[in-house]
């Protein structure tokens, strides 16, 4: 597994890199925001350790640059920035998980452990929640078998939504995943719900139960039966 540590203290730098070369991960150091954009947008990364505060460009920026580039590499955020609104802002920017400094070595190849099994199950030509069955190579949708026509829009957001199945999805993270916009409107608001709408009606084939559901004032999740 190639690992990216991306952290401008070198002593924190060399310990991880030390660390993880001994648990048998092939592990390259980036100093620099600008630095460590640049090799994960050219460069093929198991996973990422992202810290936030570098020298150039803000890890914050880092990582939503590369989810608008819909470079989907695991990233894990390593900081010292520790209240609830940095760990929201943080995973709300696209990070797959936030672990605060100072940590405990083992939990963090846990994490990593666990996130590689996701990350291997996410980037799969098939996702699959409950009787819909996504296929993302061929951008092809059947649930209970029945084939389903889609726009490519309407794919997109059903993509997305079956691969956080069981989660909450909110508005915003459709706006930034989806629509690749990096700020909400009341416009755009009115899309997202055509376009909710429109899926519910083409899920609902054959006289299958609501699979995409409304979380009133939070956003939607997808999920068979009620949410």
């Amino acid at each position: 597994m190639k690992v990216l540590v991306v952290e401008d203290e070198p002593k924190v730098a060399d310990a991880l890199r030390e660390g993880l070369q001994a648990e048998q991960y092939d592990v390259a150091i980036e100093r620099t925001g600008e630095g460590a954009f640049y090799r994960t947008a050219t460069e093929t990364f198991d996973l990422v350790l992202l810290d936030l505060s570098l020298p150039s460009r803000d890890g914050l920026e880092v990582l939503a640059a590369l989810r608008a580039q819909s470079i989907r590499v695991p990233v894990i955020v390593l900081t010292a920035r520790d209240r609830v609104e940095d760990r929201v802002t943080g995973l709300d920017a696209g990070a797959d998980d936030y672990v605060v400094k100072p940590f405990a070595f083992a939990e963090l190849l846990a994490r990593m452990r666990s996130l590689l099994r996701r990350g291997r199950t996410a980037d799969s030509e098939l996702t699959t929640a409950g009787s819909l069955t996504v296929d993302v190579i061929a951008r092809r949708v059947r649930r209970a078998g029945t084939p389903i026509e889609l726009t490519s829009k309407e794919f997109d957001l059903l993509e997305y939504l079956a691969r956080h199945a069981g989660e909450v999805v909110s508005r915003e993270t459709l706006v930034r995943e989806v629509w690749k916009e990096s700020s909400r409107s009341g416009p755009l608001d009115n899309v997202i719900d055509v376009y909710i709408g429109r899926l519910r009606r083409k899920m609902e084939v054959d006289g299958q139960p609501p699979l995409i559901h409304t979380i009133r004032g939070v956003g939607y999740t997808l999920r068979e039966g009620e949410a």
